[in-house]
C-alpha cells in the first residue's frame, strides 16, 4: 500500500515562490527597493569617481568628449544588462519563482549527460565567485559613504576606517532578524535616498541639460575610438553601476519578479540616471570635482545630512548581496555541494527568506579584512568586479542552455540574445581582468576556496556513498528475513533515517545486528532532496506499509527548505500511520571517516572532507529531530 500525503506547510516553505499570491502591492515594492537594490543604488558614491580617477592606469582627462562617453557607456550598461538581459530575459528563468545561479542550475535537464556536468561546473564556479564578490561589496558601500566625512572635514579622515568597521558590525549583527523585517526599515530609508539622489542630480542637470545627449550611443562609440586602450579599461569602473545585476536575480525570490520591476521602473532607474548625468554635468562645468563628483553635486549646507544619509543606504547596499548569499547557502545545502549549516527562516509568508549564523560570521570577518586591507574605496575598487563579471557570464551561457535544452528555444532565437549579452559580460570582464593584480585576486581567491569546499564535499558524499551502497540489503530481503526469523519485539516506535528509500537504512541493520531486537513498530523514513524550490503539501509525505507494523516513509523537500522531520511524520497522519515525535526514538548513523592511500581523491582533499564532514551541522539539528530521543549509531567508513 502506498499512499501520498497533504498537510499545512511549514514556515520552511511548502507555498510557491510562483504562486499569485505572492505579494505584488506597494509593500512588497518598497521592501524590494530596501533589500534589492542596496547595492545598485550606492554605485553613484564611487562609479564615475572611479571613471575618472587619477590613480587608475586609464588616467582619463576630463573633457566633454571623455565626460560624455562615459555617460553614454553608464546609460547603455544599465540599459542592456539590467534591463534587457535581467529583468526582461534572465528573471524569466525562475525555478518555481526562485532565483540565482543553482536555482539556474536545476532548470537544466539531467540527460544532457556530460554537459549537465559542464554546467554544474559552471554554476558552482558562478556561485563561488558570488561569494567574492558578497565580500566585497558591504566593504566598498560602506567605505565609500564614510569617506564622505573626509570631505565635510579633513581633519577626521583618520576615522574613516574606525568608523566604517563600527557601521559593519552593526550590519552584521541585525542579520539575524531577517530580510523581511529589515526590508521594512530599509525600504523607506532607501525611498530616501533614492529620492535624494534624484535631487541632487537633477539641480545640476537643470543648470548643464546638454549633458543629456550622452544618451545618444554614439558618444560611447567615438570614445572608444578615440581613447582605444584607456577607453576599454575604463569598462572595469563604468561595470560599477551594474554590479546589483546578480544579487537581484539571486533576492527574486526574497519578493518576486513583479515587485522587482515595478521598484526598478518606478524609483530606481529615474533615480540613477538622474543622478549619473548630473555629476557629469558638474565635471564639466567644475572639472575640479573630479575628487569626488558625487558630493561635488551637494551644497554644503547639506554635507551632513548626505553624509548621514549616503551611510544608511551603503549598509542597505549591503543587505543585497548578503541576503542573495544566504539564499545560495541554503539551496547548495539542500543540492548536495555544501555541508549542512543552521538556517533559520525569517519569515512565515515568504520561504526565500532566510538567515544562515555561520555564514553572516564568515562574511563579517571577511569583510573587515577588506577595510582593514584595503582602506580605501577607491584601493578596493580595483579589487571590485571581476567575480562578478564572471558570474554574470556564467549565468548567460547557463540561460542559453535552459533556453534550448529545456523550453525549446530554437538556435536562430537564442544564438543572436546571447550573443549580445555575452558581448557585455566579456567586455566587462577583460576591463577588469586587468585589475587582477592590483586587488581583483582577492574575491578570486574567496571564490576559489568557495569552489573547492563545494566540489570536494560534492566527491566526498558520492564516496562515501559509493562506500555505503554495497553493504545495504535491500528492502524486501530485510522484510523477508524479519518475517522468517521473528526477532524479539520492544515496546515503542523506532524511527530510522535513511537517504535512500530503497535500502534498509545501516543503522537499522546495526540495531538488530548487535541489540538482537526491533521495536514493535517500525519506520524507515528516507529525506529526499528535490531539484525545486518547493514541495507541494500534497506531495510531501507518502506511506508504504512493508509489513505489519513496519512503514516505509519517504519525504519530500525541496533546495528552498530546511528538513523537518517532525512536521513530516506529522503529515504521515492522514494516511494510516501515527507517529508521536516526543516519544519516538530516533536512529541514526553516523559515520567516522579513515583516510586511505585509495586513489579515489587526492589524500589532502580527503583530509578536508572529514574535517566538514565533522564540523557540519549535526543532523539531530538540521532534521529538527527532539533532543533527547535521538541515538546515533557509529560506523568507521574507509575514504
Amino acid at each position: 500500500m502506498i499512499a501520498s500525503g497533504a498537510g499545512a506547510s511549514s514556515s520552511g516553505g511548502a507555498a510557491s515562490h510562483g504562486a499569485p499570491g505572492h505579494r505584488a502591492g506597494l509593500a512588497a515594492m518598497v521592501g524590494a527597493i530596501g533589500v534589492v537594490y542596496g547595492d545598485i543604488g550606492t554605485s553613484p558614491l564611487y562609479a564615475i569617481k572611479e571613471c575618472f580617477s587619477p590613480e587608475s592606469p586609464h588616467r582619463l582627462a576630463v573633457s566633454a568628449a571623455n565626460v560624455l562617453g562615459v555617460l553614454s557607456l553608464v546609460f547603455w550598461a544599465l540599459t542592456m544588462v539590467i534591463v534587457l538581459k535581467y529583468l526582461t530575459f534572465i528573471m524569466r528563468a525562475d525555478n518555481h519563482g526562485a532565483g540565482g545561479i543553482l536555482a539556474l542550475l536545476a532548470l537544466v535537464p539531467a540527460k544532457l549527460g556530460r554537459g549537465r556536468t559542464l554546467a554544474v561546473g559552471a554554476a558552482l564556479a558562478g556561485t563561488a565567485l558570488l561569494y567574492g564578490d558578497g565580500v566585497i561589496t558591504p566593504a566598498i558601500s560602506v567605505l565609500s559613504a564614510v569617506e564622505g566625512l573626509a570631505v565635510a572635514a579633513p581633519s577626521l579622515s583618520p576615522l574613516v576606517v574606525p568608523l566604517t568597521l563600527a557601521v559593519l558590525v552593526a550590519l552584521f549583527a541585525v542579520q539575524r532578524h531577517g530580510t523581511g523585517g529589515i526590508g521594512k526599515v530599509f525600504g523607506p530609508l532607501t525611498l530616501v535616498w533614492f529620492a535624494t539622489l534624484a535631487v541632487l542630480g537633477a539641480r545640476e542637470l537643470a543648470a548643464h541639460p546638454a549633458v543629456l545627449a550622452a544618451i545618444d550611443p554614439r558618444y560611447a562609440v567615438r570614445f572608444f575610438v578615440a581613447e582605444r586602450s584607456a577607453g576599454f579599461l575604463t569598462l572595469g569602473a563604468v561595470f560599477l553601476v551594474v554590479t546589483g545585476g546578480e544579487a537581484l536575480y539571486a533576492d527574486m525570490g526574497h519578493f518576486g519578479r513583479v515587485p522587482i520591476r515595478r521598484a526598478w521602473f518606478a524609483v530606481v532607474f529615474p533615480a540613477l540616471l538622474l543622478n549619473y548625468f548630473g555629476q557629469g554635468a558638474a565635471l564639466l562645468s567644475r572639472p575640479e570635482a573630479v575628487a569626488n563628483p558625487f558630493y561635488a553635486l551637494v551644497p554644503s549646507s547639506a554635507v551632513y545630512y548626505v553624509l548621514v544619509i549616503s551611510t544608511c543606504a551603503t549598509v542597505v547596499a549591503s543587505q543585497a548581496l548578503i541576503s542573495g548569499v544566504f539564499s545560495l547557502t541554503q539551496q547548495a545545502v539542500q543540492l548536495g555541494y555544501f555541508p549542512r549549516v543552521t538556517v533559520v527562516h525569517t519569515s512565515r509568508e515568504e520561504a526565500g527568506q532566510v538567515y544562515v549564523p555561520e555564514v553572516n560570521n564568515l562574511l563579517f570577518v571577511a569583510c573587515v579584512a577588506c577595510v582593514v586591507m584595503f582602506k580605501s574605496s577607491s584601493a578596493l575598487a580595483a579589487a571590485y568586479g571581476i567575480a562578478v563579471t564572471g558570474t554574470m557570464g556564467i549565468t548567460t551561457l547557463l540561460y542559453f542552455v535552459v533556453a534550448t535544452r529545456t523550453w525549446g528555444w530554437s538556435a536562430s532565437r537564442a544564438v543572436p540574445l546571447v550573443a549580445v549579452f555575452l558581448v557585455f559580460d566579456l567586455a566587462f570582464f577583460g576591463a577588469n581582468a586587468a585589475k587582477i593584480a592590483q586587488g581583483g585576486w582577492f574575491p578570486l581567491a574567496v571564490g576559489g576556496a568557495l569552489l573547492l569546499v563545494m566540489t570536494t564535499w560534492h566527491r566526498g558524499r558520492a564516496l562515501l556513498w559509493a562506500a555505503i551502497e554495497p553493504t545495504l540489503l535491500p528492502l524486501d530481503a530485510f522484510v523477508a528475513e524479519i518475517e522468517m526469523a521473528k526477532p524479539h519485539r520492544v515496546k515503542g516506535t523506532a524511527v530510522f533515517m535513511s537517504s535512500n528509500p530503497a535500502g534498509t537504512p545501516p543503522a537499522l541493520l546495526h540495531n538488530l545486528k548487535h541489540n538482537q531486537v526491533l521495536h514493535d513498530r517500525i519506520v524507515l523514513l528516507a529525506v529526499l532532496s528535490l531539484p525545486v524550490p518547493d514541495v507541494r503539501a500534497e506531495d510531501r509525505v507518502s506511506v508504504e506499509l512493508l509489513a505489519p507494523d513496519c512503514y516505509q516513509v519517504t519525504a519530500r523537500f525541496g533546495f528552498m527548505e530546511t528538513p523537518d522531520v517532525p512536521l513530516a511524520l506529522r503529515l504521515c497522519e492522514p494516511l494510516g500511520l501515527h507517529v508521536d515525535p516526543q516519544r519516538a526514538s530516533f536512529y541514526l548513523g553516523r559515520e567516522t571517516l579513515v583516510v586511505t592511500d585509495a586513489p579515489t581523491m587526492r589524500r589532502w582533499r580527503k583530509r578536508l572532507f572529514a574535517f566538514l564532514s565533522k564540523n557540519a551541522r549535526a543532523a539531530t539539528e538540521y532534521f529538527r529531530l527532539p533532543p533527547g530521543r535521538v541515538v546515533e549509531l557509529g560506523a568507521q567508513i574507509p575514504l
